[in-house]
């Protein structure tokens, strides 16, 4: 059996999205060189040695196989891939991501490349203060002073802020947070295929709409005004009463949730097919149900181009869509975005998913991972303003 190694990191951050260099730094560590086993709280404080903004910082405890220079080589990719380039000749300067090996194991290094435990340790209290939030009584190997000692005797005076920003661990723990996250989109657009995937892939409750036997569904295609009230009642009736099951029966062996609608749905599509006095019927009993009901966390609104939309319709077969005429889909688009304005924007994500194919593609399907990763990163610090 591989003998298994305790790692410290530092992390920092003062360019771009911040909470997202330093969140998805963490997951790539994750992924290419150990489990991340702790995160500290997140800091604020001035950039150290030169002049710039303030800086993010964060350290973390990772279990991993891998040599020191091994893990060296994979630190220096991820930095790259998040914009980072080191040269000897670059001195301090802003940058999106630095991540440092501060100690490993107990063991003493010093090479061209690499030096364990790093020298700036005992000087900076941006790596001692995170850095004893979760090893207090971790000995400097060489010191032979554990990390409470050290910050006690640094005579750095930098002023750092503790912020109540939230790292995660993994994918896993970082939807878990969110709680509950629904996912929209117009009729074709891949929301049921993503919810889906993403309830597979990190363990969460599936809250799917149920429609297929609705009988006026197909009558409806064949002659909107005649069958659009009693379609869209029904619809409603039927989601009120399934999406208030579905998110209020809790289930041990899930972390979270995630949906393939959300019931404001119904008043978007109903503002569409019904005549203005049926509108104002059916507004008034919507509204009465809909303070009821559970809000997400995080509204991911997928967006695709009309054609795409007419596209996926037909390759899925169903025979009563195959009517569906553009226009009537463009109005459904507006409608949503109408809504999306009202929404809270920390909450909102709008994606442009016209070119992507996350279902057969796996980077396409990074991607969009990514951008909700980037989204709720920046949520949090607009959150802190």
């Amino acid at each position: 059996m591989t003998p298994l190694h305790t790692v410290y990191i530092s992390l920092g951050s003062n360019e771009g999205n911040r909470v997202y260099y330093l969140q998805k730094a963490l997951f790539l560590v994750g992924e290419k060189i150990g489990s991340v086993q702790k995160i500290s709280p997140v800091y604020e404080s001035p950039a150290w040695g030169f002049e710039s903004d303030p800086f993010l910082n964060t350290c973390a405890e990772i279990e991993t196989a891998l040599t020191p220079e091994q893990a060296l080589d994979h630190i220096l990719e991820i930095e790259k891939s998040l914009g980072r380039i080191r040269s000897e000749e670059e001195g301090y300067r802003s940058r999106t991501i630095d991540i440092d090996i501060l100690y490993f194991d107990k063991i003493a290094i010093e090479s061209e490349r690499l030096k364990i435990p790093h020298p700036g340790i005992p000087f900076r209290r941006f790596v001692l203060k995170p850095l004893a939030d979760i090893a207090p009584q971790f000995y400097h190997p060489v010191l032979n002073k554990d990390t409470r000692n050290l910050l006690q005797e640094c005579r750095d005076e930098s002023t750092l802020t503790k912020t109540d920003i939230k790292l995660h661990t993994d994918w896993e723990e970082k939807f878990a947070d969110l709680h509950f996250v629904t996912i929209e989109g117009n009729i074709g657009a891949g929301k049921t295929s993503l919810a889906q995937r993403i309830s597979e892939d990190y363990k969460a409750k599936l809250v799917l709409e149920r429609f297929a036997d609705n009988p006026f569904l197909p009558k409806f295609y064949e002659d909107q005004a005649r069958y659009a009230f009693p379609l869209e009642m029904s619809f409603m009736a039927d989601r009120y009463q399934q999406f208030t099951e579905d998110t209020t029966q809790f289930d041990l062996f899930k972390k979270f949730m995630v949906s393939d609608y959300d019931v404001y749905k119904s008043l978007i599509f109903a503002k569409i097919t019904l005549q203005p006095d049926e509108y104002l019927l059916y507004r008034k009993v919507f509204d009465l149900m809909y303070r009821e009901v559970r809000k997400p966390n995080l509204y991911l609104y997928l967006y695709q181009t009309t054609d795409r939309l007419l596209e996926n319709i037909r390759k899925r077969g169903r025979s009563y869509e195959q009517r569906i005429e553009p226009d009537y889909l463009e109005r459904i688009n507006k409608g949503y975005f109408d809504f999306i304005k009202s929404y809270p924007e920390q909450k909102t994500l709008i994606l442009d998913v016209s070119e992507l194919d996350f279902v057969q593609n796996p980077a396409d399907y990074e991607y969009v991972l990514d951008r909700i990763l980037h989204f709720t990163a920046a949520s949090q610090t607009r959150s802190k303003k």
